[in-house]
């Protein structure tokens, strides 16, 4: 990739030159085997519209610059987040703790940068851990072999989400210290949609098989084909924790064609259960340049049907998520789903980047 282009400044100036284009709205491009009553349940339309984690207020802390990319949890009595900190040279992951859902009290920073890694020096980003994933379940921590299990992804450069990032597992005893393997995923070693580097991990168990959900990035496009590059979604697999198998039909998710609200990126997965159908949370970026949050529904790990609908739009001038609403996690409570979300409001180099949410009832 070439220096100084990142995800960040490609979706920004994106949305600036596109900011006077009318949205193109799909309409029916995708014909779903899905019905209402099947969809149904994975909406959460009402917004809380508020952020309920912000930027730190400490100019030195590892978040002073911006909070990223919820992943919520039920743990030992309280809901947890882990969630990205940024502080102007890389990605560090925090852990957050709640008993409602709504305040949010910062716990410690739980992955930091190591400096003499080479794959950790600039980045880390503790994207997911292994949870019990049905949609309206508790979302609580699975144990392998009596520990916690994590993924992570982290980029090789300096800045935001610079150069083609791997993936790797994570372990701990207590969720505060991690013990990182060695990556079990290069984009080197995947197909050319994915050499351009790897997003977030989303790990889930079913029937003693692992599956490991992520988006990646092709290299970089030439200008005739718009500049930036595409995101798709795919999966590996593994019954040992060990070894590997990337999926053969690879993406499971596609970008949608030209008018569709992910024709750029059809990226973070987040996966759940829904008796037989299995449910995939994920953002979508189009070419006007807006960043929300779809859903894609299928009766099998591996082939994904996107829903035609947008779950969670950018808001409305002034609110929290006026610029991008994006990067979902789930957890259900009481009676309702919540959706937690990054929600951007702003422009890039002085937009405000936290966490909000929105549920399945209203407020």
């Amino acid at each position: 990739m070439r220096a100084g282009i990142s995800r960040r400044a490609i979706v920004q100036s994106l949305a600036l030159a596109t900011a006077a284009t009318p949205l193109l709205k799909p309409g029916s491009l995708f014909a779903s085997p899905f019905t209402e009553a099947e969809v149904a349940p994975f909406r959460t339309p009402y917004k809380y519209g508020k952020l309920v984690l912000g930027p730190a207020t400490d100019a030195n802390a590892f978040d002073h610059k911006s909070v990223d990319d919820p992943f919520v949890f039920y743990h030992d009595g309280q809901f947890h987040m882990l969630y990205i900190g940024f502080d102007g040279i890389g990605y560090q992951t925090g852990l957050a703790k709640s008993s409602d859902l709504m305040n949010w009290q910062r716990i410690a920073c739980v992955a930091r940068r190591d400096p003499n890694s080479k794959y950790t020096k600039y980045n880390i980003a503790l994207a997911c851990l292994l949870r019990e994933n049905t949609l309206t379940g508790p979302g609580t921590l699975k144990k392998v072999h009596g520990r916690y299990l994590g993924a992570w992804n982290a980029y090789p450069g300096a800045g935001y989400e610079e150069g083609a990032a791997v993936i790797g597992l994570a372990w701990s005893d207590d969720l505060l210290q991690w013990e990182l393997t060695d990556p079990i995923l290069f984009p080197a070693d995947g197909a050319p949609w994915e050499h351009g580097g790897l997003y977030r991990p989303n790990l889930i168990q079913e029937n003693g098989v692992y599956y490991l959900y992520y988006n990646a990035k092709t290299d970089t496009l030439p200008k005739s084909e718009g500049g930036g590059w595409h995101e798709q979604t795919g999966v590996a697999t593994s019954t040992d924790l060990k070894h590997w198998t990337r999926y053969k039909d690879n993406p499971v998710l596609h970008n949608g064609n030209h008018e569709s609200w992910d024709a750029r990126f059809a990226s973070n997965p987040f996966v759940v259960r829904n008796g037989p159908i299995w449910g995939m949370y994920y953002f979508g970026y189009d070419w006007q340049g807006k960043a929300r949050e779809l859903l894609a529904l299928a009766h099998n790990p591996y082939h994904f049907t996107q829903v035609n609908e947008i779950l969670l739009d950018v808001g409305s001038p002034g609110t929290v998520d006026e610029t991008f609403a994006h990067k979902p996690s789930t957890i259900y409570h009481d009676g309702k789903l919540y959706h937690f979300y990054c929600a951007v409001s702003g422009k890039w180099p002085n937009e405000t980047r936290g966490i909000s949410v929105a549920r399945s009832k209203p407020w």
